[in-house]
């Protein structure tokens, strides 16, 4: 499992019905799209969620690199691009996915949790610990734990009926609307 996000920050004063169009008509189109297992269409909205920005911020669990690969080499994101710019891509190494109790009910909301390991720190064990963390809060969709190998960070993302509950102590947690959610195939693991 890959995870991807790139966040396109738009203007203050930015009309996100522009971006909530663009989701109503075009989100279906990664519904069937080949080695994608979830992707979550995501906004940040001037003052909903505590947001201070407005942006567009679509997060991607891959079940295979191919899927990756193709997508950002492909007439999408290459539309993506075209109208809104090339956007710098963040990927992580899957390390964990957990179904949480609210699996059957769609996503709200979601959050990314990103925290760094600091030097000394083992990343097995600390990735062990995130996973063994994920557990069951009440609303939890589905969350997923990643690994950033060149900046040592673990990445904690999960998507919630409902209201999340508290950001955590520890990282820096961003909370985002889910406008739509795709999941074409099942996150089982892959070959390559």
């Amino acid at each position: 499992m890959q995870a991807m996000q790139y966040e396109i920050t738009l203007p203050a004063d930015y009309d996100m019905g522009i971006v909530h169009h663009r989701v109503a008509t075009r989100g279906h189109l990664t519904d069937t799209l080949p080695g994608l297992g979830i992707k979550a269409y995501l906004v940040r909205e001037t003052g909903t969620l505590g947001s201070p920005v407005n942006a567009y911020a679509p997060f991607y669990l891959w079940r295979t690199a191919t899927g990756m690969t193709d997508f950002l080499t492909g007439p999408g994101f290459r539309g993506l691009s075209a109208d809104f710019g090339r956007p710098t891509v963040r990927h992580w190494i899957g390390a964990g996915l957990h179904t949480g109790p609210a699996a059957d009910t769609p996503p709200t909301t979601a959050t990314r949790t990103t925290r760094s390991l600091p030097p000394g720190t083992d990343p097995g064990e600390e990735t062990a610990r995130a996973l063994a963390a994920l557990g069951d809060a009440p609303g939890l969709h589905t969350a997923a734990v990643a690994l950033d190998p060149a900046r040592w960070e673990l990445v904690h993302f999960a998507l919630w009926a409902d209201t999340p509950p508290e950001t955590p102590a520890e990282g820096h947690c961003t909370a985002y609307r889910v406008l739509h959610l795709s999941r074409p195939e099942p996150l089982l693991p892959a070959k390559d």
